[in-house]
């Protein structure tokens, strides 16, 4: 499916730079180069994938707007599969929006959002999950986030749902040889194998739906909500993760009145931390507010860490925060350990029913260290590079996953209730269908266009 139309754009951040480069992809992307570059060769004579230096002229004026290095690369051994020009260009504003201006100017049209991996798409050079893939990549925050990134662009989940597709599709053919061909009294046979094959199907599936919670703070960190009542060193905490002075620290209670957020990396894992105001009874209307929205944080939570002070005890405010993440996964931090003795910590610890307990001497960094480690090892551990896992990272993969699985599941419990094969193919092909949405095999064209309209126009 190669496009009539010839599309170009900037696909180097704006802005003054080293560099800028622009792409230029389509039917007539050679012969829009070759009106304003000049090499000293024509560009049939430059050969294909070779980078040639040369001169961006305006042919009304003949003034050189710039040296240049050009890249050719003929179709089909390209990003789009389309005959492809880069230009490498100076990295000023005025001087890439001039060859742009000229490269439109003699026959190409501005590139929408994402058509370059649309294309890519459409002309089947990857599918719709690596498309995908390309963004994530861009977007990723961590090593361990591009790793992901990177095996979905390799086509690793690619390859594992096609392989399950592929097993239904065989399933479906089996069932309607058996439906039209009665005579041969094999519905007993094919059935069973139905059977079997649909758990091992539901096995595969659940194992990947499993992996997105692991694979959605890979994508897109974990929210991390620092809780306790007043001036037990919330804000301290937050300063030490993030390494600046982010929020104000006094001893006067109540200082920190509203949500403060800070995006860290924690080996590896990004993180979204929110330092909340202090809980507790108060008639201040403005620090209410504060501890309402912290509440609020508290319960959109993936993680929570509960600050007690080692030298006021377990109070009353604390047992109310302690009551409302009972059910939720929390760290319990003994902060200002440095101001009591061991008996004191002891006793703080007896008192508590959680499952992680650290001291911690925040304002001396002690204890810092032990948190991070505890959160890595909680949310994460090993790395795909080292047990080549395939995970899910994006919802709406995770969601077709989900009905996918929701139909295999119908499927066997009309098994179950003794319905007819015939009967059982529609659950099964509604699971195939699921599937093959989320490789493009089939798929919305409304869904299409906003999945590539989230990419950036030189993408």
């Amino acid at each position: 499916m190669y496009f009539e139309d010839t599309i170009a754009a900037l696909s180097t951040p704006i802005g003054t730079g080293g560099i800028g480069i622009i792409r230029i992809s389509g039917i007539k992307a050679f012969e829009v180069a070759s009106k304003i570059f000049s090499s000293g060769k024509a560009m049939d004579e430059i050969a294909s994938h070779t980078v040639n230096y040369g001169k961006i002229i305006d042919s009304d004026t003949k003034e050189v707007v710039d040296e240049v290095m050009l890249t050719k690369m003929c179709r089909p051994k390209t990003f789009t599969r389309e005959d492809i020009v880069e230009i490498n260009c100076h990295g000023g504003l005025i001087v890439i929006e001039r060859i742009l201006e000229l490269i439109l100017k003699n026959g190409a049209r501005p590139a929408e959002a994402g058509e370059f991996t649309k294309r890519a798409f459409l002309n089947g050079r990857i599918d719709l999950s690596q498309a995908e893939a390309i963004i994530d990549l861009i977007n990723s925050k961590t090593i361990e986030g591009s790793r992901a990134a990177i095996s979905h662009l390799e086509g690793n989940l690619s390859k594992k749902l096609r392989s399950i597709r592929k097993i239904m599709v065989e399933l479906l053919a089996h069932i309607e040889v058996t439906v039209d061909y009665p005579e041969h009294d094999i519905e007993e046979i094919t059935g069973e194998n139905v059977l079997q094959n649909l758990i091992l199907i539901r096995k595969d599936l659940m194992a990947l739906a499993k992996s997105f919670n692991r694979g959605k703070i890979l994508r897109e960190g974990i929210n991390i909500v620092i809780a306790g009542k007043p001036n037990v060193g919330k804000s301290s905490l937050l300063n030490q993760l993030s390494g600046s002075t982010r929020a104000i620290v006094t001893d006067i209670p109540g200082t920190t009145r509203d949500i403060i957020e800070e995006y860290i990396n924690i080996k590896g894992i990004p993180a979204k931390i929110t330092d909340t105001a202090g809980i507790r009874v108060t008639g201040d209307v403005v620090e209410k507010i504060g501890v309402d929205k912290a509440y609020k944080a508290i319960e959109d939570a993936d993680l929570i860490i509960m600050i007690i002070a080692a030298d006021t005890g377990i109070l009353e405010e604390d047992t109310e925060v302690l009551k409302i993440i009972k059910n939720k996964k929390s760290i319990v931090m003994i902060n200002k350990v440095d101001l009591v003795n061991e008996n004191k910590i002891k006793n703080i610890k007896q008192q508590l029913n959680a499952d992680k307990i650290l001291e911690a001497s925040v304002i001396n960094e002690k204890g810092i260290e032990e948190l991070e480690k505890e959160i890595y090892e909680m949310f994460y551990k090993g790395s795909i590079s080292q047990n080549n896992e395939i995970i899910l990272t994006n919802a709406r993969h995770k969601h077709l996953v989900d009905m996918g699985i929701a139909s295999i599941n119908q499927a066997l419990s009309s098994f179950e209730i003794g319905m007819p094969l015939d009967m059982v193919t529609i659950d099964i092909k509604n699971s195939a269908e699921c599937i093959g949405q989320i490789t493009g095999e089939s798929i919305d064209e409304a869904v299409m266009h906003n999945i590539f309209s989230r990419f950036c126009i030189g993408k």
